[in-house]
């Protein structure tokens, strides 16, 4: 009879016990704690992103184009 009043008691606060206990609560903690370890990067300056850029730019490898046409 106690388990049957337990069982009806638990039924009854389902609702509520589930936020706290259940799957989306578990993945609501778990996503919080992934959001703890963050941290804030301050951006770089516009200027500093332009020469960044450029610096990126001068550094790729260039592949000569053949014109085969040419050679026909």
């Amino acid at each position: 009879m106690l388990t049957l009043a337990v069982a009806l008691i638990v039924a009854a606060e389902w609702p509520r016990l589930g936020g706290r206990f259940g799957r989306q609560a578990r993945a609501n903690r778990a996503r919080a704690r992934r959001k703890r370890e963050f941290a804030v990067i301050e951006g770089e300056r516009e200027d500093d992103f332009a020469a960044s850029v450029q610096r990126d730019l001068e550094s790729l490898p260039v592949i000569e184009e053949r014109d085969d046409r040419s050679r026909r």
